[in-house]
């Protein structure tokens, strides 16, 4: 019987976007605590900001697969050319200049490039005959697609953002076919310039970095603070948590970055173990749909890029919750929809978009092979 929901709204993803929309607010209500109990000067922005990028988000969903691979290229050479432009004209700001100022607008071309070097690399394997991917005349243009970006991030210095530029592009290579040989051979040679890297090319702050993850007792209130504090944050909220606006490592500004990079500290501290494994299981939740996302799309480029940005907002989950945790050394990489800041929430969400459109071009797709079925 005909339902009386008109089809275009029943076939939206609805489990997706209350999904997204749960994480946001929660991530509000965070945000909302460590301001002490306000929403200015985090939450509400938080809450709006999320709200356009959604809006965004569904828009792109429309967008067919053919039209979006036909202006991943392009898009890549965009956001080439606005790294370009931050080298020139980019606002400095914590030591490091990765800004753009279009207006009201403050942009972050790093973050989109996060999404563009995945729709470029899948549409250089889309074009790239199976055959060939093993051969080493076919390493070089996805080589040079990933290393310029990486470079121009790097001399900002961003070398957060360079890594997950370089592992993003990595995923995709690997899912296309690349031998697992290259792989080796790359983190060799990467082993093998690391020690030169780090008193070369590493910036002070990012040395001490490096060398408080070992030891963050040598420097209680420099550069090992973050981590001292972040792992008091965690162990005082417990199984439980201290309770929602209990929290006082963040509020008290013990805990530097407590509503961006931080945020899981601070989260944990009121919501304890319950509400990190709660949070984990959503974000798992949405993994597992990006990833049958892919499986099910009906064109190599599809797989690709709704592969690799799954495993992209993956390594922000990760490695926001490994930096907090103390697992690794401190990362500026924020926690998807709860940490506060527009350009990585833009970018989040126009990787689902993207993901939501492969997902809408591959159910339609199967609609029409069972109603050929039937008929």
């Amino acid at each position: 019987m005909p339902s009386i929901v008109p089809d275009p709204v029943a076939a939206l993803p609805w489990r997706v976007l209350f999904t997204l929309t749960g994480i946001s607010l929660f991530g509000t209500a965070v945000l909302y605590s460590a301001a002490g109990g306000a929403m200015q000067p985090w939450a509400a922005p938080h809450l709006l900001q999320f709200v356009v990028f959604l809006t965004l988000a569904m828009g792109i969903r429309m967008i067919s697969v053919d039209m979006i691979q036909r202006l991943a290229l392009p898009a890549y050479g965009a956001c080439l050319l606005l790294l370009i432009f931050v080298e020139v004209l980019g606002q400095v700001g914590g030591g490091s200049q990765r800004w753009l100022s279009l207006g009201p607008l403050t942009l972050q071309p790093s973050e989109l490039m996060k999404l563009t070097i995945i729709m470029a690399l899948a549409r250089y394997y889309e074009m790239l005959p199976p055959g060939v991917v093993a051969e080493w005349r076919s390493l070089w243009p996805p080589a040079c697609l990933m290393g310029a970006p990486a470079l121009l991030v790097l001399i900002q210095p961003d070398l957060d953002t360079a890594l997950i530029l370089i592992v993003g592009g990595a995923v995709v290579m690997f899912l296309a076919g690349t031998p697992t040989r290259v792989f080796g051979w790359a983190a060799a040679a990467g082993a093998l310039v690391s020690l030169p890297a780090y008193f070369f090319v590493l910036k002070p702050y990012q040395q001490r970095r490096l060398l408080s993850f070992i030891d963050p007792e040598s420097d209680p209130l420099g550069a090992g603070y973050h981590v001292i504090q972040s792992k008091i944050a965690i162990g005082s909220g417990g199984f439980f948590g201290k309770g929602f606006l209990n929290g006082t490592q963040g509020r008290l500004s013990y805990l530097p970055e407590h509503h961006t990079d931080l945020v899981f500290a601070t989260m944990f501290e009121e919501w304890g173990l319950i509400g990190g494994l709660a949070l984990l299981a959503v974000y798992m939740y949405l993994f597992i749909w990006g990833y049958k996302t892919a499986l099910g799309a009906k064109t190599r480029f599809g797989k690709l890029m709704a592969a690799g940005l799954t495993t992209t907002i993956f390594f922000y989950v990760a490695m926001n919750m490994l930096t907090a945790t103390a697992i690794t050394p401190v990362m500026g990489v924020p926690l998807p929809l709860v940490s506060h800041g527009g350009s990585a929430m833009m970018t989040i969400m126009i990787a689902f978009g993207l993901i939501m459109a492969v997902e809408r071009e591959g159910a339609r797709s199967r609609s029409k092979s069972r109603a050929g079925l039937l008929a």
